[in-house]
């Protein structure tokens, strides 16, 4: 056995055996996992120094590339792209082409190498397995992908270029473009991976056996008449999906997102010349994707901010964690059904009570007809479907929620009926149970005040439709423990949500902020802008939906009872409400043109039994368009600006615990552009003092509602972002 006696030596352990077979064990020192950082090219151009040295003498008959972490290799040290700025560009783009550099190095070595992979290898890590000849990956335990679109970029260590070569265009593209990642079973049958093995002794054994059977492989790239499969650019198939994708893929992105664009033209451009020159088109439009600002709002907010939410960054610290047993969901709605389903999938025993067994049996209903679909495209078993289901206990009966440690009540927006359903089950589940209410808008303190232990009271706010949304906005009433907390949070990563933290107030966070940029649409439509200018400049901002269309999704008469309840709370408190132009216009369109929302047959939009719909044909007759001097810019700005402020203002008022939790939130719960990384990024990207000095402009133009908040200011002052 030998190794080599570099200070490098411990990143990249060096065994050859007695066939000449060399094994390379990454195992960067003082890290959980395999990193692109400041000791990865070292460490690789030792290894790859001393393979050719091997050559050279004639004592080299393979390679194993593999690790000692539990996972592959984790892609490139993100901390380091977040902080390189333009000045950095070129220096950079020579690291990009050094790494390169040296998995050129070792695909050309003229020995078979092979990358056992033993956990993740995505990112840089599945870059560095298909700059081998032969991928082995433990079933079960490795999954592979490259996911650098979602944080803005772009396989930058040769994947663009390779993967195109081993897949073609049609088939490369949808991977490179949406980041999808691949478990061992998947990955082998799209031909990410060449074999599974049940353990990584297997694994190895089966790496060895390969390079005895293969001892002149060599990429399919650098064999003598290579072609790409499925054809070249000029193949008239591939120009046929060339002249429609690149409008395909502005309609999805709204050219706000680069990446996905950026992946598209270095393949089809590196599609064209050699294989080299192709790597160096991928560095310029690595690079190029690393200094921007879109790319580093998302490498913060999905990468970091994800990661520290859900290691427990807002969950209270000194509480063991924490498993739910049974959970009891009161209301089997469409909210109901969907929490239901989510717990039972997590592994949860799930009593799901109604008023009635009809409507009981009718929320399993739901369940089931989501697992049915799953089983329909081959991504779970009937088997598998049927343990699901047998989870869910549909009944009316109180007593079968006997031994719940978890209760959530998903009934009507009423603080009444909130009170009847905790009271009927509190002494019925277990005496430290956690009783929690999926409210949008009411009050938890006030929601708390309807069962004798308001400790363990809190709300679970999800959000429609369940199975689908990722985020769970979890609100701490007055009196809600720490401990209560801690249970609460544990639930929610255990269905694999994504949990965010805030304090009580009449619609917390999301709900509050969302209402904004409804009320803000409807304040547009009272300015005289046209309904479908509103829609398509909202979409062009980052939004997903218009808020036309999201106001008839929530419907124009829960927002006026909700609109309506909102006043009565703040006269009963003394304190005085400006009419809303949301109030103003949901008034009108409720109270005299009984267009109550897209449930009730119809709002702002008419919609057809097809499931298409358009704007009702009297909007512009109810709310004419007016010739006026209101910008495209100041559309869409007016928009995002009234969120952020409003978020601002929750972080203020101590509504939001952490601009992490209002990031996140704004972006997973109400649909704030990803893009922008969320809210706070979105003040952060545009610049606080930029952001007032635009704030006063449409002041002066709008009103008073885009006034910055005073925590603004002061960070401004103080020259800080959020």
């Amino acid at each position: 056995m030998t190794h080599s006696t570099d200070s490098t030596k411990d990143d990249f352990y060096y065994e050859k055996d007695d066939n000449n077979i060399v094994t390379i064990t990454m195992d960067m020192q003082g890290k959980s996992a395999n990193t692109m950082d400041d000791s990865y090219i070292p460490a690789m151009e030792l290894a790859v120094s001393r393979l050719e040295q091997d050559l050279n003498e004639g004592t080299l008959s393979g390679v194993i590339i593999t690790s000692a972490k539990d996972t592959f290799f984790a892609g490139g040290d993100l901390n380091s792209l977040l902080a390189l700025k333009e000045e950095d560009r070129e220096s950079f783009f020579t690291q990009v082409e050094t790494v390169k550099s040296q998995l050129r190095r070792l695909e050309t070595l003229k020995v078979p190498v092979v990358a056992a992979i033993n956990g993740a290898a995505l990112g840089g890590g599945y870059e560095i397995a298909l700059a081998c000849h032969h991928r082995i990956a433990i079933d079960n335990k490795a999954i592979v992908g490259l996911p650098e679109v979602q944080l803005g970029l772009l396989p930058g260590g040769g994947g663009t270029v390779r993967l195109i070569r081993k897949l073609g265009l049609l088939t490369a593209f949808p991977i490179l473009t949406e980041g999808k990642q691949f478990k061992a079973e998947a990955a082998l049958a799209m031909t990410l991976i060449d074999d599974v093995a049940d353990s990584a002794e297997s694994m190895i054994q089966k790496a060895k056996a390969w390079i005895s059977e293969n001892p002149n492989a060599q990429q399919p790239w650098d064999m003598r008449g290579f072609k790409i499969p499925g054809g070249s650019p000029s193949n008239p198939k591939i120009v046929q999906m060339l002249a429609i994708a690149p409008s395909i893929m502005r309609s999805k992105t709204k050219g706000l997102m680069p990446a996905p664009e950026a992946i598209m033209s270095a393949g089809v451009e590196g599609a064209q010349v050699d294989f080299d020159t192709a790597l160096r088109i991928e560095s310029r439009y690595f690079v190029n994707l690393v200094l921007s600002p879109v790319a580093k709002n998302m490498i913060s907010t999905f990468f970091f901010g994800l990661n520290k939410l859900n290691s427990g960054a807002s969950r209270p610290k000194n509480f063991e964690r924490n498993k739910v047993k049974k959970v009891g969901v009161l209301g089997a709605g469409m909210m109901g059904a969907g929490i239901a389903y989510c717990a039972a999938r997590a592994g949860i025993e799930v009593v799901l009570k109604d008023v009635s067994q009809e409507n009981a049996e009718k929320g399993k209903s739901y369940s089931d007809k989501v697992l049915t679909k799953q089983v329909s495209r081959n991504r779970l078993t009937t088997d598998k479907k049927e343990q699901i289901l047998s989870r869910i206990l549909a009944t009316d009966k109180a007593e079968d929620l006997s031994g719940c440690d978890l209760v959530i009540e998903a009934v009507f927006e009423s603080v009444k009926l909130k009170h009847q359903v905790a009271q009927e089950v509190e002494n019925i589940v277990n005496s430290d149970a956690v009783i929690a209410s999926n409210t949008s808008t009411l009050p938890i303190t006030e929601l708390a005040k309807g069962v004798n232990n308001s400790e363990n009271f809190i709300g679970l706010h999800f959000f429609s439709p369940v199975d689908k949304m990722p985020l769970v906005e979890i609100i701490c009433g007055k009196n809600t423990s720490d401990s209560t907390l801690a249970k609460a949070f544990d639930f929610v990563l255990q269905i694999k949500k994504t949990p965010i933290v805030v304090n009580d107030s009449r619609g917390f966070y999301t709900s509050r902020v969302f209402s904004t940029f409804l009320d803000e649409g409807a304040a547009l439509l009272e300015d005289g802008v046209a309904p479908i200018v509103i829609e398509n400049l909202a979409s062009g901002a980052g939004m997903p939906v218009g808020p036309l269309a999201q106001q008839d999704e929530v419907s124009q008469r829960l927002a006026w009872e909700i609109l309506s309840a909102n006043k009565k709370y703040m006269q009963s408190k003394g304190l005085a409400l400006e009419e809303s132009s949301a109030e103003r216009v949901v008034g009108k369109m409720v109270n005299e043109h009984e267009r109550l929302g897209k449930a009730f047959g119809g709002g702002y939009y008419d919609y057809a039994k097809d499931g298409t719909k358009q704007l009702w044909s009297k909007l512009a007759e109810v709310f004419p368009a007016k010739e006026n001097n209101i910008s495209h810019d100041d559309v869409k700005e007016r928009l995002l600006f009234r969120q952020a402020i409003e978020s601002v203002k929750c972080l203020e008022e101590n509504v939001l615990r952490s601009v992490l939790d209002g990031n996140i939130g704004s972006v997973f719960g109400i649909g704030f552009p990803p893009h922008t990384g969320g809210a706070f990024q979105y003040i952060n990207s545009y610049g606080l003092n930029n952001f007032i000095n635009r704030a006063q402009v449409l002041i002066e133009k709008y009103g008073e509602r885009f006034t910055p908040p005073q925590l603004l200011i002061t960070k401004a002052q103080a020259n800080e972002n959020f």
